[in-house]
């Protein structure tokens, strides 16, 4: 045994308060010798040790709070972990611990819980359990809890200590991929997301054709005969914002994270203009210079991935937009043309769209009007 954590103390209760100990750190205790008193409820319990053994660390202070299962102490000379069982010696108990100010489950103030719960920068734990991850050098804030109300346990703190011994540390995220995973999982959560597939033949291109600006051009031609992808959709009140101007929000894969910056008014600007803004604004994220500004108030969205590679994919929507289309790595393909094989290059589409925003006749026309541009020369 290595830990030997509170025992069932019967009767259906959960935790306790520790009254006293009787021994300390560096002891050699006998089997059945009281370690530690603790009150109930009802009582004042006797706990005795399961084993002999010499105590490396006590968890918790006169005072504490201890719920069934978390560790009580450590012994120094021991492997495997048992909470053992107990029956301990009843005495009559004077106090009785108050409990309409704690949640079920919980050792901590319903204010203190529930104000754990909303900050992410806290955990909800037993200070036992706290002295348990100090000892095992395991940081709370990359557990999650397993028990009530979120509630971190011992089997929790052991676990994330062994996986960190197998695998090594686990790096919390921050800045801009702490942003991106939080808006991938507010996505999932709000959008219902339908994603198109489709190629666009586009051997009529020019030899030095701008891809990312024909992209670009073509979304802006559907947004203004199609608008119902160009807007921006509150799934709280379920209303729809149809926005006139085209405000193209652009994927830039970085060594730090996904920036999407903003080209703004896209149906309303020469080609070259556009060119040297897009120019402008990858250059602020590589330089990590962009104004905030500059990456908020997108309309639609546009993933040229197909740089890189793939050819079709899922383009995830970040409310409250309800558009996003991405552009696969262009290839070579025998069509047929006139009945007669040929090899033209062909781009991959994925057009995906909100389903609560738009049906997919609206989003099938928008990808049609998308591609007949694009097919152009």
């Amino acid at each position: 045994m290595r830990y030997f954590k509170l025992p069932d103390l019967g009767e259906g209760l959960q935790e306790a308060e520790i009254v006293e100990w009787h021994i300390k750190a560096g002891d050699t205790v006998s089997e059945d010798q009281v370690i530690v008193s603790v009150e109930t409820a009802k009582a004042i319990v006797d706990v005795p040790s399961p084993c002999a053994g010499k105590v490396l660390t006590l968890f918790g202070a006169a005072g504490d709070q201890v719920h069934v299962g978390e560790p009580l102490l450590e012994y120094a000379d021991a492997k495997n972990d048992d909470s053992g069982t107990v029956v301990g010696k009843v005495k009559t108990g004077s106090a009785e611990i108050e409990t309409d100010d704690f949640i079920i489950g919980s050792p901590e103030p319903a204010s203190t819980a529930a104000a754990d719960s909303r900050n992410s920068d806290r955990v909800l734990a037993t200070p036992l359990i706290k002295a348990l991850a100090n000892r095992l050098n395991v940081d709370l804030t990359q557990v999650a809890g397993s028990g009530s109300h979120g509630l971190i346990t011992t089997d929790d703190v052991e676990k994330a200590a062994q996986v960190r011994d197998d695998f090594g540390s686990a790096t919390t995220l921050s800045g801009v991929r702490r942003v991106m995973a939080k808006n991938m999982a507010r996505a999932h959560a709000e959008v219902v997301g339908v994603t198109l597939y489709d190629d666009v033949d586009i051997h009529a291109w020019k030899k030095q054709e701008d891809p990312t600006m024909r992209l670009v051009r073509a979304i802006g031609l559907a947004c203004k005969d199609a608008p119902q992808l160009n807007a921006w959709f509150d799934g709280s009140n379920l209303s729809l914002r149809l926005i006139d101007r085209v405000d193209l929000g652009i994927a830039v894969d970085t060594p730090d994270g996904l920036f999407v910056p903003v080209l703004r008014d896209i149906a309303g600007r020469k080609t070259t203009d556009l060119r040297k803004g897009l120019n402008n604004l990858r250059d602020a994220v590589k330089s990590r210079k962009i104004p905030p500004q500059e990456m908020t108030g997108a309309t639609i969205t546009l993933s040229n991935f197909g740089t890189i590679a793939g050819r079709y994919a899922n383009p995830v929507i970040v409310p409250p937009t309800v558009a996003i289309l991405g552009a696969g790595k262009m290839r070579d393909e025998v069509v047929a043309v006139d009945g007669v094989p040929a090899v033209h290059r062909v781009l991959p589409l994925s057009l995906t769209f909100d389903h609560r925003a738009a049906s997919g006749g609206e989003a099938a026309r928008f990808l049609a009007l998308v591609m007949q541009d694009l097919a152009k020369a």
